[in-house]
């Protein structure tokens, strides 16, 4: 029979009948352990051990050599470095790249840079200008300078409708400063003398200039020949001192006259100059010099 269904007559042989009872060794571990044990585990071959059928199924695989450990060398071999790239070879000619040139860079135009200037004054009809005489700017511009001679003039001028009551006893006082300087004014009818400290206008100020500024006043008004002038001075310079008889006669005339204010005022006789030598300071050689300085 085993012949016939071909099963080797080894595997036959192996096979054994199935145990009647137990042995005497599993009865012993099954009181020690307490626990039935299972003829499945009775039957399985022990921990490091193959049963006979596995052994002769699996395929005989060589067992591996055993690893031998090589000896390190006494000195490492040095990392050899990866090759360098290849260099294009230095006598290949290099490739020119074309650039475009760029124009210069030009300044944008002005819009309307072209076009003339056309200014129209206030006042004026632009549309009404086709006609106007060519000079008329020119004559416009000396118009101004027309109008300022004429001020001068004006200014210069005698002032009309002056009433000054011209009595035998008349006394109109008043008092001018100028800086440090006090003038007392007193003028009365006369020929247009002047007496300062007793003295002639001429003798007590030289400078024609100081003389002009001090007859103004009364030019001004057009009594320079009818009324004298009689002045008590002190205090101050020779400039500080004229400045102060001037305005000293411009306040006597306000007061034979309170109308003659407006123009008096309007040519700056009435106005007391407050400008003043400014005191020294502390530690400076004047006012506002300051010593030189030293380094060392």
């Amino acid at each position: 029979m085993a012949d016939d269904q071909g099963t080797p007559p080894e595997e036959s042989e192996r096979i054994d009948p199935e145990p009647q009872g137990e042995s005497p060794q599993a009865e012993a571990s099954v009181e020690a352990v307490g626990e039935p044990v299972a003829e499945a585990d009775v039957n399985a071959p022990e921990a490091g051990e193959t049963s006979p059928e596995t052994a002769e199924t699996a395929p005989e695989t060589p067992e591996p050599a055993p690893e031998v450990p090589e000896p390190a060398p006494e000195h490492p071999a040095p990392e050899i470095a990866d090759p360098a790239p290849e260099e294009p070879e230095a006598a290949a000619a290099p490739e020119v790249e074309y650039v475009e040139e760029r124009a210069p860079r030009e300044k944008p135009a002005v819009p309307g840079a072209d076009l003339e200037v056309d200014i129209v004054p206030e006042g004026v009809d632009p549309l009404a200008g086709a006609n106007l005489d060519p000079y008329a700017e020119y004559e416009q511009d000396e118009a101004p300078a027309a109008e300022e001679e004429l001020e001068d003039v004006v200014v210069a001028a005698p002032i009309e409708a002056v009433a000054i009551d011209l009595a035998a006893g008349a006394r109109y006082r008043a008092t001018g400063k100028r800086k440090s300087a006090i003038a007392r004014v007193t003028l009365r009818p006369g020929s247009g003398t002047y007496t300062i400290n007793g003295r002639t206008l001429g003798e007590y100020f030289p400078r024609d200039t100081l003389q002009r500024n001090i007859r103004q006043p009364l030019e001004t008004v057009g009594y320079e020949e009818r009324m004298d002038v009689i002045a008590r001075m002190h205090g101050g310079g020779v400039s500080s001192q004229a400045g102060a008889l001037r305005h000293g006669i411009s306040r006597a005339l306000l007061e034979a006259d309170p109308n003659l204010r407006g123009e008096l005022k309007r040519r700056g006789f009435l106005t007391r100059d407050a400008r003043a030598k400014e005191r020294k300071k502390a530690g400076l050689k004047k006012a506002r010099k300051r010593p030189q300085f030293s380094k060392r």
